[in-house]
C-alpha cells in the first residue's frame, strides 16, 4: 500500500487533527518561516502557536520525520527541506552597525549592565515602567577617531528567559568587564527563535548623524530586542546586507 504523507492533501474534513498541525508546519517550512537547518521551537512552543496539545505536535512531527522533511538530533528537530544551512548564511552583525572588520587601530568597546532601560525600549519591549532588564553598549571609531558608532541594546524578558547564553551575562553586567555578544543572534537562533527585524532610519535635527533603530522579535510576534544606534552621516557609511531565502521547489 503506498503511504500517504502531508503532500496529498486528502479532504480537510477528513484529516485528523495532527495531520492538519503537519500540514500548517510544513507550510511554515515551504515559506521559509523556519529556513532549512534551522532548529524548530520546542514541542510546548509548538503546541501554544496551534493551540492543541503537546501529544498533537509530536504525531505531527512524526509524520514530517517519517517524510524526510524534519529530522531530530541532540538538538532538537530542525527542518530538512532543500536550501542553504543556517550555518553557511550570512549572519547579521549585532548591534546593528558593528564593524565586521575594523581597522585594528580601532576603538571598539562593549559592556553590559543590568538597569531600567530608556522608556521607549520598555514600551517597544512590553517591560513594565521602572523594571531593570540586560542592556548592551556598544562603540566603534577609526584611529583619528572618525566614524563614530554607538548602539545601545535593551533585551526582552523573552529573550534572557529563552535564551541561555544572555541570560549568563546577568551576574557580570557591572559596566566594567568587555562584551562583545557578536553572537546574539546566532545563540537566539540556536534557542529555537526565527528573527524577523524592522529597523527606521531618522536624522539627527541640527546634526549630520542619523539614528537607526531596530526591533527584533520571532516567529511569534514576541520582542527580542531593540537597538538605537547612532552613526555620524557624514564620516562613516552603514551598509546592509540581506540574504534572501532560497527557492523550494
Amino acid at each position: 500500500m503506498a503511504r500517504t504523507t502531508p503532500h496529498d492533501r486528502p479532504h480537510p474534513d477528513e484529516r485528523p487533527l495532527y495531520w492538519r498541525v503537519a500540514t500548517e508546519l510544513l507550510g511554515e517550512l515551504r515559506d521559509g518561516t523556519i529556513p532549512p537547518g534551522e532548529r524548530l521551537p520546542g514541542e510546548r512552543q509548538l503546541a501554544e502557536h496551534f493551540g492543541v496539545s503537546r501529544e498533537t505536535v509530536r504525531q505531527a512531527l512524526e509524520v514530517l520525520r517519517r517524510d524526510g522533511l524534519v529530522a531530530t538530533d541532540r538538538r532538537g528537530s530542525h527542518a530538512t527541506l532543500p536550501g542553504p544551512p543556517v550555518e553557511h548564511v550570512t549572519s547579521s552583525a549585532f548591534p546593528v552597525g558593528a564593524r565586521r572588520a575594523a581597522d585594528p587601530r580601532a576603538v571598539d568597546r562593549a559592556t553590559v549592565t543590568w538597569e531600567t532601560p530608556p522608556p521607549e525600549h520598555a514600551a517597544a519591549l512590553g517591560l513594565a515602567p521602572h523594571r531593570p532588564t540586560l542592556m548592551h553598549r556598544y562603540e566603534s571609531a577609526s584611529a583619528d577617531g572618525r566614524g563614530l558608532r554607538r548602539a545601545v541594546t535593551s533585551f526582552s524578558a523573552v529573550a534572557l528567559s529563552e535564551v541561555e547564553e544572555l541570560a549568563r551575562y546577568r551576574d557580570r553586567a557591572d559596566g566594567t568587564a568587555s562584551a562583545q555578544l557578536r553572537r546574539a543572534y546566532d545563540w537566539m537562533r540556536r534557542a529555537g527563535l526565527t528573527l524577523h527585524h524592522r529597523d527606521a532610519i531618522t536624522r539627527l535635527p541640527d546634526t549630520p548623524s542619523v539614528r537607526v533603530t531596530r526591533l527584533v522579535h520571532d516567529q511569534y510576534e514576541r520582542p527580542l530586542e531593540v537597538t538605537d544606534l547612532v552613526v555620524d552621516a557624514q564620516r562613516d557609511t552603514l551598509v546592509y546586507e540581506f540574504t534572501l531565502p532560497a527557492a523550494v521547489g
